[in-house]
């Protein structure tokens, strides 16, 4: 691989202070939180989800990658309250044992310098997640592809304080192989495009432990018309 097509990948320090994202002397979210990191002005009047006006979820110190760990916190925040929600909403008792891994920031000087956010986040595979024939059901991998596959735009949208968070328009998944029981899905999204509006991110459904492909995935999302909700 040539050195132009290696992406560049900035330290957390890097990204602070590329998109000044000073240390605030309040939590990103809660005040009753222990995380504590930069105060995000991701909205553009009113918008669809605010990330920053979300509880906080799970504990992102425990998260890999480069990303400031306030992106990391309130990325987990958006995907708590908003993709997964509580224990009567759909697919709630796949979803709350997902967890994130990594979310990184990269700047990608085989293209034009683009900054390019990805998030790696794993679940296992057990029985209510199966279809009659003992593997992993489609609707329950394309239910998970919807959620994690969304988190790029979310995590891009932060550093660059454009809002990142919208509802599904169009999403192709490729099934590859079959996942039975016990399987450890490693689920790597990665952000194409964030406009105004719109937004297109990809993601690599893989077996953590031989890395044999399950799936592949592009999801379109878009901010919607608030009057119109």
């Amino acid at each position: 691989m040539s050195r132009l097509s290696q992406p560049f990948t900035p330290t957390e320090e890097a990204v602070l202070n590329e998109y000044d994202l000073t240390p605030a002397p309040t939590p990103c979210s809660s005040s009753t939180s222990k995380h504590r990191g930069s105060r995000l002005n991701c909205s553009r009047g009113q918008v669809w989800v605010d990330p920053q006006s979300l509880p906080n979820y799970g504990d992102a110190s425990q998260i890999g990658g480069n990303a400031p760990e306030c992106v990391k916190q309130l990325n987990n925040n958006t995907f708590g309250a908003y993709g997964l929600g509580d224990e009567g909403c759909f697919g709630y008792a796949v979803g709350k044992d997902l967890r994130f891994v990594e979310v990184s920031i990269d700047r990608r000087q085989d293209k034009g310098g683009r900054m390019e956010a990805t998030t790696v986040a794993e679940v296992d595979v057990t029985k209510k997640m199966l279809n009659g024939a003992g593997m992993l059901h489609g609707g329950c991998l394309a239910y998970l592809v919807d959620m994690c596959c969304a988190t790029p735009s979310i995590v891009l949208g932060l550093v660059q304080r454009i809002n990142g968070v919208g509802v599904t328009q169009a999403m192709n998944i490729l099934y590859h192989s079959p996942a039975p029981s016990g399987t450890t899905l490693r689920i790597v999204s990665t952000s194409v495009t964030l406009g105004g509006r719109c937004m297109t991110s990809r993601c690599e459904v893989i077996d953590h432990h031989s890395g044999r492909s399950i799936a592949s995935a592009f999801l379109n999302k878009m901010q919607p018309n608030t009057a119109k909700l």
